[in-house]
C-alpha cells in the first residue's frame, strides 16, 4: 500500500472504563494526514461494567473481548495481533480512561509515516513541567525504571512507561512479548534489541486526583512485575553481563581469599584459626567458573533465539500479508 492509503488503527486496551471509554472513542481523529482509513479497536479486559456497551455505543470499529481479567501485558499483545489481522500499516495504543489528548496522536503517527521510526512513544517529562496529581512515588519509579531502560539500550529516554504510543507495522511484527502483567519496558527493549529506531514525542497528561489505573493496578504490584519483566529481558538480551559479572566477583572473591591465606601462611607459618576459608576461597572459585560456564551457555542460547525470532518474524510477516491479499 502507498503512503497515501496508508490505514491506521487504534487500539484502546480497557478494563472498567465506562465512565471515560465513550469521550475517549468520540475524540479520535477523525483524519490525519497521510492516512487514508482510521479504525478502532477496543480490547476488553474482563470488564464488569458496562464498557463493551459503551465501546458499541461509541461505535468502535472492532471489540477484542478477554472473558476474564488476563493483565495488560496480555491484553497489549493480544490487540497487537489482532491490529495485524485488521491490515493495520500504523497501530496506535490509546489507553481507556481519558488521561491523555486523542489529538495528540497526529504528532506520534507522523514520524512512522516518514518511516523515521519504527517506535514513536509519548513522553510525559519532554515538556519539562510538573504533571499535576502524578504521585511522587510513581513519578520516582518512572525515572528508576527509564534510567534502567537507557542503561540496557544506550539511549536517552526521558519516559519509558508511557502506553501512548504508535508502532509500524514492521515494529508490530518484530514483537515477540511474553509479559502478561505489563508491556512498556518489554518492548522498549524487545525493539531495541532487534535495531528498530525509537524516538519520542511531547504529550500532555491528566491525573484525577487519588485515581490509580485499573489495568496496571497498585503502583507496588507495577513496580514488582515491571523489575521481573526487566529482569528476564536483561537474562535474555544480555547474557554475559547477567551471568558473567556475578561469576567474576564470585570467583574473584574466592581468589582473594586464598591469596590471604597464601601470605599469611608465609608470614605466620599457619593457617588455623582460619583454616576453613581455604575450603570457601576453593569452592568460591569453582562457582565462579560453573556460572561462567552458564554464561557462555546462555549467550549460545541468545543466538539461537535471534534465529529462531528472524525466522518467526518471516512467518508472521508471510502469514499477513496472506490474509491482507
Amino acid at each position: 500500500m502507498n503512503k497515501a492509503g496508508k490505514k491506521l488503527v487504534v487500539m484502546i486496551p480497557c478494563y472498567n472504563e465506562e465512565k471515560t471509554l465513550f469521550k475517549v472513542l468520540r475524540s479520535i481523529p477523525k483524519k490525519i494526514a497521510g492516512i487514508a482509513k482510521i479504525e478502532t479497536l477496543v480490547i476488553d479486559d474482563g470488564s464488569t461494567d458496562n464498557s463493551l456497551v459503551i465501546a458499541k455505543k461509541a461505535s468502535a470499529n472492532h471489540l477484542l473481548i478477554h472473558r476474564q481479567n488476563k493483565g495488560l501485558g496480555a491484553t497489549f499483545k493480544d490487540g497487537m495481533e489482532k491490529c495485524l489481522e485488521l491490515a493495520a500499516d500504523v497501530i496506535v495504543n490509546l489507553d481507556g480512561d481519558g488521561q491523555f489528548d486523542s489529538g495528540e496522536m497526529v504528532r506520534l503517527v507522523e514520524p512512522v509515516l516518514k518511516d523515521e521510526a519504527g517506535m514513536v512513544t509519548g513522553s510525559r517529562f519532554l515538556h519539562k513541567v510538573r504533571i499535576k496529581n502524578m504521585p511522587f512515588i510513581r513519578f520516582l519509579g518512572n525515572k528508576i525504571f527509564t534510567l534502567i531502560i537507557n542503561n540496557l539500550t544506550n539511549s536517552k529516554f526521558t519516559d519509558t512507561q508511557c502506553g501512548f504510543r504508535a508502532y509500524s507495522r514492521e515494529a508490530a511484527l518484530r514483537l515477540n512479548l511474553f509479559g502478561e502483567f505489563t508491556y512498556t519496558q518489554e518492548v522498549f527493549l524487545n525493539l531495541a534489541e532487534v535495531g528498530a529506531i525509537i524516538k519520542e514525542r511531547p504529550i500532555s497528561v491528566t491525573y484525577k486526583k487519588g485515581r490509580n489505573s485499573r489495568i496496571s493496578g497498585s503502583l507496588f504490584a507495577y513496580g514488582k512485575n515491571s523489575l521481573g519483566i526487566i529482569t528476564r529481558a536483561i537474562r535474555d538480551i544480555q547474557p554475559l553481563k547477567f551471568f558473567g559479572v556475578p561469576a567474576v566477583i564470585i570467583a574473584l572473591t574466592g581468589f582473594f581469599i586464598n591469596i590471604f591465606m597464601f601470605i599469611r601462611f608465609v608470614i605466620l607459618g599457619k593457617t588455623s584459626p582460619f583454616k576453613s576459608l581455604i575450603d570457601v576461597g576453593i569452592a568460591l572459585i569453582i562457582i565462579g567458573v560453573l556460572v561462567m560456564f552458564l554464561a557462555l551457555v546462555a549467550d549460545m542460547q541468545r543466538k539461537i533465539r535471534l534465529n529462531q525470532e528472524e525466522m518467526l518474524y518471516l512467518l508472521k510477516k508471510q502469514n499477513y500479508e496472506n490474509k491482507r491479499k
